[in-house]
């Protein structure tokens, strides 16, 4: 038992939970058996640490109890052992980290993870060493429901993330991955992984589309304001060219005093981006009517909205929600700044300032969305006056309705709050056919080969060479989850520099806890379910000749655990289960199970016998990483013209060097 530090309090959001309260700060940790755990409005002590029972009903609002079914109180409950492990892991919710807000949480996750106390009573096992125990560990999936596998797999990774300040190793993480392989999944069919190619594509064709709008700006904002001025002096207002009256007579451009809009937009030179992106490079001017300028400002909120969702983990939902002031920039002491995108998430509704981990490179879509609303935004205030709410005053919302003279709904139909409705981003696509072309698009044999490597369950119909790939919003969450991973299966060249400022940040954020803001707890999870899921596929790669063993190919089918070479399906099969252990290093990767006391992931020097000992028995040499390892030879000279002979420095960069020589002779390479 040790002496806990203020920093970890009591997470529940009610007036009478204050800093001042009896069970705010646990003085021990684990906290004693009287120490109060539930105290209600009145300050009465309803709940103390040791009991059977937290009656959680005075946080709830609602009868609410969480029952740790202690052995020694009826028959049939837990161990002591597991009792006091469900004890110590609801404390941690209720007190650590990022603790949970409202009771209702706190019971939910202790129902997710009961039957696993329920598991380790029945088989005799010590939840501390839970991940000792293997064929325990295979039995999980059976007694998880499909809904509760998955919230199950995340909790149970959050406290290994946390393990060295909770204290204790429930799963590590070659047992998380072996449950990732074997629960079922909940979902009917899995959302589909947009490949590298198709992917780096349409987002280029996004930043290009913003890029240029960025570039054009100001053309735009005099373009918008001039046509906005010319209803205004012709009509009075802008409310008047809608009076039923009026309309009659109400002229456009084109006709009348207000000439043609094609001039306008030559005068700001902006016919040949109109050009561009919405009429066709074939368009006469005299075709380029006002309600192409709509539709171009239109596109860019929807490009705006398309870009966040490449980089970042949201729901379309969610991001059609986001306001002004949504981009915020968090100062952190190892990354330097972190982008994040704040709003409020869909699915966690005590959550209302959820934050999304996103790349730097979105700040432009941003920029682009706030020019838009400033434009359209000036115009909404002008017709709706007093009838918009404050609070959109002052950080409107992206997605409004439109409110020019010239849109054909002209927006005062219904209230400001009510907005319109997203589009699938398929329609985006074909609404607006300058914006992709279409043939870059079409599905390659090795497109299908990587969507197929990641979604094997794709529907062969929809997803087949010669067909344009069939984009969604959900895809790119999914997309955008695995490439996070930064793994060996994404290893095209464009979409890893497209991704290279981005991947390492996001990822330490989402999957170790990096951030001391609130993260989306669902983007969280796809991020997670993605990253076991990437493990347990690269695993499926090994038995292609692309990895060799410095043993020679029976003794890489012994560590694979196989009974033959050609045994494909046994491998997928014990991939799945979690049989076969898989890390990447420098020259390829290992297969050791547990931790590797020689630093493999970043020194080669035992993997590749650099001190003069055979190489290491675990190991697997990467083909196609031939080229990386010769740069590595090369950048091992370099610090070794720096570093002082006879030093440990030296004689360790000599002995890499030597694993390096080792390696590309067994692979036939010569060193240049």
């Amino acid at each position: 038992m040790t002496a806990l530090d203020y920093r970890l309090a009591l997470g529940i959001e009610l007036p009478f939970v204050t800093p001042n309260a009896e069970n705010f700060h646990p003085a021990t940790w684990p906290p004693l058996p009287d120490f109060p755990v539930v105290i209600d409005q009145s300050g009465i002590v309803v709940s103390r640490y040791g009991d059977t029972v937290w009656d959680l009903s005075a946080w709830a609002g609602r009868p609410l109890q969480l029952d740790f079914q202690d052995s020694g109180e009826r028959s049939g409950g837990l161990s002591t052992e597991s009792a006091a492990m469900a004890r110590l892991i609801s404390a941690w919710w209720l007190w650590g980290p990022r603790p949970v807000n409202n009771a209702g949480t706190l019971k939910s996750r202790f129902t997710h993870l009961f039957p696993i106390f329920k598991l380790c009573t029945n088989e005799n096992v010590n939840c501390s060493n839970l991940y000792k125990n293997p064929h325990i560990v295979d039995k999980i999936p059976d007694i998880l429901s499909s809904s509760l596998a998955e919230p199950a797999l995340i909790l149970l990774h959050t406290l290994y993330e946390q393990r060295f300040e909770f204290g204790h190793l429930i799963l590590d993480r070659e047992s998380l991955r072996r449950l990732s392989g074997a629960v079922s999944k909940h979902e009917g069919s899995q959302t589909a992984y947009i490949p590298p190619r198709i992917w780096t594509y349409q987002v280029n064709r996004l930043r290009e589309f913003l890029e240029d709008y960025h570039a054009c700006s100001e053309q735009i904002a005099g373009c918008y304001n001039e046509c906005i001025n010319l209803y205004k002096n012709l009509y009075g207002s802008l409310d008047n060219i809608f009076d039923p009256k009026v309309r009659r007579q109400s002229k456009h451009f084109g006709q009348g005093p207000f000439g043609s809009f094609s001039d306008i937009a030559r005068k700001y030179g902006l016919l040949d981006t109109f050009k561009r992106w919405i009429n066709g490079p074939e368009a006469a001017d005299s075709k380029c009517a006002v309600s192409t300028l709509g539709s171009y400002m239109s596109l860019a909120t929807k490009v705006g909205n398309a870009y966040i969702l490449n980089f970042s983990l949201m729901r379309i939902e969610e991001a059609w929600k986001l306001r002004y002031e949504c981009l915020q920039i968090e100062k952190d002491p190892q990354f330097g700044l972190i982008y994040t995108i704040g709003g409020i998430t869909t699915k966690t509704l005590e959550d209302k300032d959820a934050r999304w981990v996103t790349s730097p490179s979105v700040e432009l879509a941003v920029n682009v969305l706030r020019h838009v609303i400033n434009l359209r935004f000036k115009t909404a205030s002008e017709r709706l006056g007093s009838t918009i709410p404050a609070d959109q005053i002052s950080n409107p919302t992206f997605n409004i309705r439109q409110y020019e003279p010239w849109s054909r709904g002209n927006g005062c139909g219904k209230p400001f709050t009510v907005r319109p409705s997203y589009p699938s981003y398929l329609s985006i696509i074909e609404s607006y056919p300058l914006l992709f072309d279409k043939t870059q698009t079409l599905i390659q044999e090795a497109d299908l080969e990587y969507a197929r490597l990641i979604t094997p369950s794709l529907n062969g119909d929809e997803f087949s060479v010669g067909r344009p790939w069939p984009f969604a919003w959900h895809q790119l969450r999914r997309t955008g989850a695995v490439n996070m991973q930064a793994s060996s299966l994404v290893s095209d060249p464009s979409i890893q520099y497209q991704l290279k400022h981005a991947t390492r940040a996001m990822s330490l954020y989402y999957g170790r806890g990096f951030s001391r803001v609130r993260l989306d707890p669902v983007a969280h999870a796809t991020y997670l379910k993605a990253m076991y899921e990437v493990l347990g596929q690269e695993i499926t790669r090994l038995l292609t000749p692309r990895f060799v063993s410095p043993f020679g190919e029976t003794h890489k089918t012994q560590i694979l655990k196989i009974v033959s070479s050609s045994d494909a399906k046994a491998l997928v099969k014990s991939a799945k289960k979690g049989l076969v252990s898989w890390r990447e290093t420098l020259i390829g990767g290992c297969t050791k199970r547990g931790n590797c006391t020689h630093g493999g992931v970043d020194n080669i020097i035992r993997c590749g016998g650099g001190d003069g000992k055979p190489a290491c028995a675990d190991g697997l040499y990467d083909r196609e990483r031939k080229s990386e390892i010769i740069q590595l030879g090369d950048d091992i000279q370099d610090l070794l013209s720096f570093a002082h002979p006879g030093s440990p420095y030296y004689d360790s960069l000599i002995s890499q060097n030597k694993a390096v020589v080792n390696v590309l002779k067994f692979l036939d390479m010569d060193i240049i």
